[in-house]
């Protein structure tokens, strides 16, 4: 059964996640955020007094998505999702170091800003927050760098959509 055999287009799942974040701020006048729920749950987990409940149901929500996406749709298939690596030649284990010390960064300065990429950049800037302007600008400005420097010194060309997925072009 294919529930969702294609991605969503931006024009549906754009203004659908706008009133989902205006409508929480309404309700309950808290950001969305993945760090903030993985955070949350850090805390229920430790028994804190201060949890907020639905941000731990949230995070647990993301794990359960993926099994019954992966369920109901069409079945699993494991895939790294580092084809650039592989194609420029980098082994399995120099991937998977790399991916390790990236998410440890990662994982760093999503605490140290506040919050992770997606927090600041729809939260974040809809609450007018010149911190979350100046996160937002930062990481996709130092996005750009990263990948026209990684496609100099790895020669290859371009990234392009083939049935669904992103491919290599050499």
């Amino acid at each position: 059964m294919d529930i969702l055999p294609d991605r969503l287009p931006w024009y549906i799942t754009g203004p659908a996640l706008g009133v989902l974040v205006v409508g929480l701020f309404l309700i309950a006048n808290q950001p969305l955020g993945a760090s903030g729920a993985y955070v949350q749950t850090m805390k229920a987990a430790r028994r804190d007094t201060d949890t907020v409940g639905w941000r731990v149901w949230y995070f647990g929500g993301i794990f359960v998505g993926g099994v019954l996406a992966t369920v109901l749709g069409r079945g699993f298939e494991w895939r790294r999702g580092y084809d650039a690596m592989s194609a420029a030649g980098w082994s399995p284990g120099v991937m998977a170091v790399v991916v390790f010390l990236a998410a440890i960064i990662m994982g760093y300065g999503a605490r140290m800003a506040g919050g992770c990429t997606s927090g600041h950049g729809i939260c974040g800037t809809a609450q007018r927050s010149p911190a979350s302007w100046a996160t937002t600008a930062t990481f996709v400005g130092t996005a750009i760098v990263v990948t026209f420097v990684l496609t100099s010194l790895t020669g290859l060309g371009d990234l392009v959509m083939s049935d669904g997925s992103l491919r290599v072009q050499p």
